[in-house]
């Protein structure tokens, strides 16, 4: 069935879980009218009752506690909504309940059945699609022999995307834009979306607890919604591997713009505008813990987006930064209390944005070694090389960016814009003066 044509209505008493439902579903299924529709209402139950009102149902319902027969009435409703004909498909969302419960709630009907606790959204694509898959009647032997004879092979399609990684259902690989130890970065065509895509696709199978880093990267991204944070559009497994779907740049990155040169202007400029997009981050409550140039994409009007939170952790978490014997970040833009696996904070992006400025300025990075532990001792314990006479006027926000003790630094991104404001203030006061 296609996904664009069919209407999901999610029921459930916590309105906060519904909309995270609702969040989740508008992303996977962009094209699909979705809404919601809480239990307690006034006849809400009985009012589906009436006969189709949607392709698929997604019921959250208590199947722990029983009636003085020893039944959830959530069977009861899993029975009355299957008979009803009120959906095709109906997915069962069950608080409490164990596997008596899940076999009894098949029987009564449901399509799956899928313990709250553990839905994630990879998890309930897939129940998705499985189920909706179901409802495709399988064309005559005929027409699927004409079909397939002519349809030409699609681009990307007929082998796997690199050796180990399946194919993407839905999109046509281009080319690789980059690749990491962990993941891969295609440029992709969407059918579903018209357009072209950045396709991050995992190198790391999942196993049975599902989905795994990509999923936490989808989560972080999808709690800021900001045009300062790249847009996602889709997020699934496929033959066991991740992927994301997310905005592409065709202008590339901050690394690659350095590469051809940043005049002071132009570096002010861009720490400003990285400074508003972590400040749009950290009031959603996140940290990026992975800033770094190529994880700044550029628009066409030179406005910056982040990319690969992969690493973005809660602000109120009690996450550390690293774990035995794993880095996690970049040794060349990672805070002094990052590597030394202390919490971190707001400021911890910060001092890895004051990194970036100093090799926006100078071409080369603040600290360099021969191995990642030299370079994270220097960040602890090392004072920044001092700027050239030329760019003096930058020190001291330079230094405030880069001090080893965080209380030092600037408090929020806020407060680094209204210095970067006033230092861009002074410049033109002493011109004018000189004029």
């Amino acid at each position: 069935m296609n996904s664009a044509a069919i209407r999901i209505l999610i029921v459930d008493r916590d309105a906060k879980y519904r909309e995270w439902v609702r969040l989740h579903l508008s992303i996977l299924y962009p094209q699909a009218a979705i809404g919601t529709l809480e239990p307690t209402e006034s006849n809400a139950l009985s009012a589906l009752s009436t006969g189709p009102v949607c392709e698929a149902l997604v019921l959250a319902a208590d199947f722990g506690t029983g009636d003085e027969e020893g039944e959830p009435p959530a069977l009861a409703q899993v029975r009355a909504l299957r008979q009803s004909g009120s959906a095709p498909v109906l997915l069962v969302l069950a608080e409490q309940g164990d596997e008596l419960r899940a076999v009894q709630a098949l029987r009564a009907g449901a399509t799956d059945y899928l313990p709250k606790r553990l839905v994630t959204p990879a998890r309930l694509k897939i129940a998705l699609d499985q189920a909706l898959q179901e409802l495709q009647p399988p064309p005559a032997p005929e027409a699927a022999a004409e079909v397939a004879a002519a349809t030409p092979p699609r681009p990307g399609r007929a082998t796997p995307i690199a050796a180990g990684h399946p194919t993407i259902s839905g999109y046509d690989i281009t080319r690789k834009l980059s690749e990491s130890d962990k993941a891969v970065v295609y440029l992709a065509e969407s059918a579903a979306h018209g357009a072209e895509v950045a396709l991050k696709v995992s190198k790391i199978p999942c196993d049975e607890r599902g989905a795994q880093a990509l999923e936490r990267e989808y989560q972080a991204i999808l709690a800021v919604h900001d045009p300062a944070v790249v847009r996602i559009f889709d997020h699934g497994i496929e033959d066991g591997y991740e992927y994301l779907a997310m905005e592409y740049f065709p202008r590339g990155d901050l690394k690659a713009r350095m590469h051809v040169g940043v005049t002071e202007s132009e570096a002010l400029r861009f720490l400003e505008r990285i400074a508003a997009a972590l400040g749009v981050v950290h009031r959603a409550g996140m940290l990026h813990r992975d800033l770094k140039p190529p994880n700044v994409m550029l628009r066409d009007n030179d406005n910056v987006v982040l990319i690969d939170f992969g690493l973005a952790r809660q602000l109120d978490g009690s996450h550390h930064s690293t774990y035995t014997g794993v880095l996690r970040g970049s040794p060349y833009y990672m805070s002094p209390e990052q590597a030394l696996g202390e919490k971190l904070d707001p400021r911890s992006d910060l001092y890895s944005l004051g990194v970036i400025f100093h090799e926006m300025l100078t071409g080369r990075k603040p600290f360099v070694g021969n191995s990642a532990m030299e370079v994270l001792q220097q960040h602890v314990n090392a004072a920044p090389p001092r700027l050239p006479s030329s760019l003096g006027g930058y020190t001291p926000l330079l230094e405030q960016l880069l001090s080893k003790r965080r209380e030092e630094r600037f408090a929020s991104a806020e407060a680094l814009i209204a210095a970067c404001a006033g230092l861009r203030s002074g410049s033109r006061r002493q011109t004018q003066s000189a004029a």
